[in-house]
């Protein structure tokens, strides 16, 4: 799906849109448009922040604005250039482009200090010394007023005096914070005298060792987005009662300056809760910590880099967001509405293969021992500009051992004794007899071919029911599979308030398969190609593959479970 085509299709439903829109009839703002997108540089990006990402550069595309790309990396102790570099692979790798170069709210760590002297100069700051389960005691409960700080009437001089300090380093992490000084019974729990400032004796990533405090989340946010001009702060739900507090901090910041051109507006929406995932960070982080998963960018994550070395496409996504749309309430997506997306899109671009997961020999005894045929066999019959290739044949061939019984039940149309199927793009076969070994299992089936079944011969059109996938054996690859399903077994893994998420953990969401077999044209493949196998998903080649050693992740069944349920 094109980048246009996502917009003008969000245009015509969101309510961001046509609030934007008022606003520009209005002429607010000088009738500009400014987005930005704003993560934390504390762990990789999920599907979550892959739909604000789709929607703020998408509001920028519709109005042919810009889109700014800034990092709230306000805690040192938690960010890291890892997770920077992550972030802006991803927004690029989902089809977007940033305005100039990617910005910091680090680099507005003087101004916030200046601003921050300014509030407690007009008497709206002061520097408390209460440790964080007093501010939690004092701060009351939704229908109880908090209690003042014994530290809330300083002087000016003082609070001036020890913010200084704390800035160049005299007290331990936690000894002092500064606090806004609003209103310790105000309804909205945010605004009872929320921290500013925090004593952090860590290095930041961009900074260094300049500072020793630094600024809340909250009391940056805001103002970073004044500072760059953002006409429309796209935030989640969570951020609606935080507004009245960035609304007063930038109210006291401008009293007495001139009325700005342009005034930041926050406009929320619903973030993206999909069921049977877990999309916290903190608790993504724990699963990496913990070797839950093998790291950020496992294929059973859902991060972008997860995600994206599972098999799934830029365009998928996109098709993701813009089908889930922007709502005002939360609710729960099905993440076969995901997979749904993945699906219509590689099969329209994916080359159908030939590969065998659990091989079981088949040898045609009436085939000439030295004689092997190439067989033409259409790349993607969803698009024949795609073309052709050709697939060697030979007397011995792998299929899937799945596809012979040896007592076949009712409906069951592949291989059985005495019974005809197609190989596909090749002959009509029949079983005569079969091998086991001393435990029963099936090690060899012995067939027949028809030699005027081929495609061009004279009995090509003969009729049967079923249609099998294969390799030749003396010409196929080995390669390592490997079969994802969900982390998580519960819909709702982190909904359950005295359960561990983890309790709910698949202890089979990871099945490893070696010595599957596959057509020769696989050899070179590099990783993240994408195909579907014939007859058993759409599969990627990990970036764990080496030259001739490929592994596959599966990315999604061919089954469309998602469609059928919107259907009944």
């Amino acid at each position: 799906m094109e980048l246009k085509e996502t917009a003008a299709s969000e245009a015509k439903t969101n309510f961001i849109y046509q609030e934007i829109d008022k606003d520009l009839l209005e002429n607010k703002n000088e009738s500009k448009i400014l987005t930005r997108f704003p993560p934390e540089p504390n762990g990789y990006l999920h599907i979550g922040h892959a739909k604000a990402i789709c929607l703020n550069f998408g509001i920028a595309k519709h109005y042919n604005a810009a889109c700014n790309l800034r990092f709230d990396d306000t805690n040192p102790v938690k960010e890291d250039v890892e997770y920077v570099d992550s972030i802006k692979e991803d927004v690029r790798w989902l089809g977007f482009n940033w305005q100039g170069d990617d910005k910091y709210a680090s680099d507005y760590f003087d101004q916030l200090y200046e601003w921050a002297v300014k509030l407690i100069k007009a008497g709206k700051a002061y520097v408390d010394e209460l440790t964080a389960e007093e501010i939690a005691a004092q701060k009351g409960t939704p229908t109880e007023a908090g209690v003042e700080s014994p530290y809330r009437n300083r002087t000016e001089e003082e609070n001036l005096n020890l913010f200084e300090r704390m800035k160049n380093g005299e007290f331990k992490d936690g000894e002092k914070i500064l606090r806004a000084k609003i209103d310790m019974g105000a309804p909205n729990m945010h605004m009872r005298d929320p921290i500013m400032y925090r004593i952090i004796h860590k290095s930041h990533h961009r900074t260094g060792d300049k500072w020793c405090i630094y600024p809340m989340y909250d009391f940056t946010h805001g103002q970073s987005d004044f500072i760059e001009g953002i006409t429309h702060s796209i935030c989640t739900l969570e951020f609606e009662v935080h507004r009245p507090l960035y609304d007063w901090y930038l109210d006291q910041i401008l009293e007495g300056e001139p009325t700005p051109k342009v005034r930041t507006r926050q406009i929320e929406f619903a973030r993206l809760k999909l069921n049977y995932t877990i999309m916290s960070k903190r608790k993504l982080l724990e699963l990496v910590q913990k070797g839950i998963v093998s790291g950020w960018d496992d294929p059973r994550m859902p991060t972008i880099s997860g995600l994206r070395r599972r098999g799934y496409t830029p365009e998928s996504i996109r098709m993701f967001a813009e089908k889930v749309g922007i709502a005002k309430r939360d609710n729960v997506i099905d993440v076969a509405l995901l997979e749904y997306c993945i699906r219509e899109d590689l099969n329209k671009k994916s080359v159908r293969v030939n590969v065998v997961l659990n091989p079981v020999k088949l040898i045609i005894i009436n085939y000439p021992e030295d004689k092997t045929e190439m067989m033409e066999t259409i790349n993607n019959p969803e698009d024949e500009s795609m073309g052709t290739r050709m697939l060697p044949f030979s007397r011995e061939l792998y299929i899937e051992r799945d596809d012979f019984t040896e007592n076949p039940p009712k409906n069951f149309f592949r291989l059985a004794p005495d019974r005809e199927v197609r190989l596909k793009s090749a002959y009509i076969i029949k079983c005569e007899s079969f091998i086991k070994d001393s435990e029963g299992n099936i090690t060899e089936i012995h067939c027949i071919y028809d030699e005027q079944t081929r495609s061009g011969m004279p009995q090509s059109d003969r009729k049967v029911k079923g249609t099998l996938h294969w390799v030749s054996a003396r010409h196929c690859i080995d390669a390592e599979v490997r079969l994802y399903d969900r982390l998580f077994m519960d819909e709702e893994p982190d909904g359950h308030k005295d359960i561990d998420f983890k309790e709910f953990l698949n202890s089979d969401s990871l099945k490893i398969l070696t010595g599957c077999k596959m057509e020769p044209s696989l050899a070179d493949v590099k990783p993240l190609d994408k195909f579907q196998f014939q007859r058993l998903g759409y599969f990627c080649v990990d970036t764990d593959s080496m030259p001739n050693k490929p592994v596959f992740n599966k990315t999604v069944e061919l089954k469309d479970s998602w469609s059928k349920m919107m259907k009944k």
